[in-house]
């Protein structure tokens, strides 16, 4: 299954066919996907305490993998996905244009992550006796 969690998919067949979306959940096993506005289904919801009112939920339901094709960021194509190596690691490329897809390897192009250092701890007595000096 090449579609992943938060990318931006094409629906290519269907009820949906031409509509865009983002991925909102897999399950690799069955190979469906679920997508932010695509398949709404109507579910009936049951009130469970006594302040509460029965009421009928739109909720989104899975489709098939296969229905649908990644959209590339770059070049804002569907495109099928092309496995590439970066780094070492095996990552998935945009035929078209060439870019990566993987959002972890797409930002980096060589540049050096800045780790922040951790804020410098103080005692609370001492912010207080400085607070007090300060105040004098």
């Amino acid at each position: 299954m090449n579609v992943k969690l938060n990318d931006n998919v094409l629906v290519i067949t269907g009820k949906y066919a031409g509509k865009q979306g983002k991925v909102i959940a897999t399950s690799p096993k069955s190979g469906k996907v679920t997508v932010e506005g695509i398949n709404i289904q109507h579910k009936a919801q049951k009130a469970r305490r006594g302040n509460e009112v029965s009421k009928i939920v739109e909720r989104e339901g899975a489709i098939d993998a296969s229905n649908v094709m990644v959209v590339c960021p770059a070049c804002d194509k569907a495109v099928r996905v092309k496995s590439g190596e970066k780094d070492g690691k095996r990552v998935r490329v945009c035929p078209k244009c060439g870019a990566v897809l993987d959002k972890a390897y797409a930002g980096k192009k060589g540049k050096e992550v800045k780790k922040e250092e951790p804020k410098k701890r103080t005692r609370k007595r001492a912010a207080k006796a400085a607070a007090a000096d300060k105040a004098e």
